[in-house]
């Protein structure tokens, strides 16, 4: 049956079921850990995280900017 036929339910559950055959249970739960009952706002968090970031700090990162086509 292709995914676009399955419900939800039948789409999660097949692919809980892969996620436990290709990493075993101590993988699945370390995995599922990772993406189940985060809590927060991920944006404040990075912002607090890496600080502001503005065009002048990128262009010291990265390099000058492209000049523009005309």
């Amino acid at each position: 049956m292709s995914p676009m036929q399955m419900t939800i339910d039948e789409i999660q559950s097949r692919g809980f079921a892969a996620l436990m055959r290709e990493l075993g249970p101590v993988g699945y739960v370390r995995f599922m850990q990772q993406i189940v009952g985060r809590k927060g706002d991920y944006t404040t968090e990075r912002a607090q995280r890496i600080g502001k970031v503005d065009v002048s700090d990128l262009d010291r990162r990265f390099g000058k900017k492209p000049k523009r086509r005309k």
